[in-house]
């Protein structure tokens, strides 16, 4: 299977199955596409004989045959069978997402977090439900030695004593179970200050400092529960955080909605504002919701990619560029193919766990109860629902089967799945027509770079 597109003048040519990119002039491309339609060579020389010499459609079905044997180009997929073995391995936790606080100090919009209280009620988590959320990731983590442990929100800030003396409990366990954390924090950076930034540098691997670009647009969709908004007191901050840690190991993450499809400008802002690390999200949101990505919107934010993805090569030809986190492809290494295959690892190595310690898939199931899976006294207490996200894979849907896409995105998201169609194991079509999108400007960024 491969995937012909062009893009910014380039000729793009994706080997879905062995991951090979292949840059090709016009006469490869216009072989390759009636190859791909399943014509023969003798039906390629005739279809384009009248506007190539004979020799040069011949030497070019020759090269292509040469990258078909050579396992770069239309190659088979040979991973379903890898898929049977990963189910079939036991299922070892490497990661939890601990909901330090249901609660929040600002109302945004498109939280699907209901201002953080998770359809349910307002909370903290203790420091002692903190602590056995660690034995239980340390009980279940088998033989692996890396941990990672995201205090999330709500406002993981507004329960900050507790992050601490639980980033100091995993640090004295670490050391007698030999392991080691990982810790991450998110944060809307309302209570941010220079213990909290000194702190994090000395022990958070990563933080997340959430902002919507312009701030306009932040101010719309990110205020205050009053209504006041949020921008000009965070982005300060976040500026100073940013440099403080070397501009390495963060990420602002924006959402864009329907209010601001110019997301481009957005992320435009932010780069021009200092930071180098920059994420951009698609809000996901019921149909209904005034806010909320529609079919129809698909052709601008398409648009809003193409002239991202260009911004991204100029500034960086010019030595100023940044990471832009959804065009971040790895063609020499990347995720292992299990990874690739079962994706985030939701309800099987990742679990969410809220303020009194109940166990659920990842955070976006959090307060549905048909997904609660245990608790941190007891662990796993519904075993089936691990085994039916262990069989959650890009093999379980149809929708991936025909998707070029399908080793980069590893299925997409369950929970996207879940609130669209009721079911893990369907897609979020909105979701997955934008990934593609992304996947193709990633890989052309990839060329244009390269010519240098």
């Amino acid at each position: 299977m491969i995937h012909l597109y062009q893009n910014n003048g380039f000729n793009m040519v994706l080997d879905v199955n062995s991951g090979s990119v292949h840059v090709v002039d016009d006469l490869v491309y216009q072989v390759l596409s009636h190859i791909n339609e399943g014509k023969s060579q003798e039906e390629t020389l005739q279809l384009l004989g009248g506007d190539y010499p004979e020799q040069e459609i011949r030497d070019a079905l020759g090269e292509c045959q040469e990258l078909k044997e050579q396992g770069m180009l239309f190659t088979q997929d040979i991973y379903e069978n890898a898929i049977d073995l990963f189910k079939e391995r036991p299922v070892v936790v490497k990661a939890l997402c601990l909901h330090i606080a249901h609660d929040c100090n600002l109302a945004c919009r498109y939280c699907f977090a209901e201002e953080g209280e998770y359809h349910g009620r307002r909370a903290l988590m203790s420091f002692e439900v903190g602590k056995k959320a660690l034995d239980f990731l340390i009980a279940n983590s088998g033989n692996r030695k890396n941990l990672e442990v995201d205090f999330f929100g709500g406002e993981p800030l507004m329960n900050w004593q507790v992050v601490k003396d639980l980033v100091a409990y995993g640090r004295e366990q670490e050391k007698l179970h030999n392991k080691h954390f990982r810790f991450t924090l998110t944060t809307n950076g309302v209570l941010l200050n220079d213990e909290v930034m000194e702190f994090c540098n000395r022990e958070m691997d990563n933080v997340v400092l959430s902002v919507d670009g312009r701030r306009e647009v932040h101010d719309r969709m990110r205020p205050f529960p009053k209504g006041a908004g949020s921008y000009d007191l965070v982005i300060p901050k976040f500026q100073r955080f940013a440099e403080s840690r070397h501009q390495e190991k963060y990420y602002v993450r924006g959402t864009f909605t329907r209010y601001n499809l110019d997301f481009c400008k957005d992320v435009i802002s932010l780069a021009d504002l200092g930071f180098k690390l920059i994420s951009m999200e698609p809000v996901v949101a019921p149909e209904e919701a005034d806010y909320a990505i529609r079919e129809e919107d698909l052709p601008v934010i398409f648009e809003q990619y193409d002239l991202l993805a260009q911004e991204i090569i100029k500034r960086e030809k010019e030595g100023r560029g940044f990471t832009f986190f959804h065009f971040m492809v790895d063609l020499t290494g990347g995720p292992c193919v299990y990874k690739r295959l079962s994706g985030c690892g939701s309800g099987t190595e990742y679990l969410a766990v809220t303020p009194w310690g109940d166990l659920y898939p990842c955070h976006q199931f959090v307060g549905e109860e048909k997904f609660l899976m245990g608790n941190v006294d007891q662990g796993i207490t519904t075993p089936e629902i691990q085994n039916t996200f262990k069989n959650c894979n890009v093999y379980a849907k149809e929708a991936c089967k025909s998707c070029f896409a399908r080793f980069y995105c590893s299925g997409g998201c369950a929970a996207n799945s879940y609130n669209f169609h009721g079911n893990i194991n369907d897609v979020y079509e909105i979701g997955c027509k934008m990934q593609r999108k992304r996947i193709e400007c990633a890989l052309m960024i990839k060329a244009a770079l390269a010519e240098d």
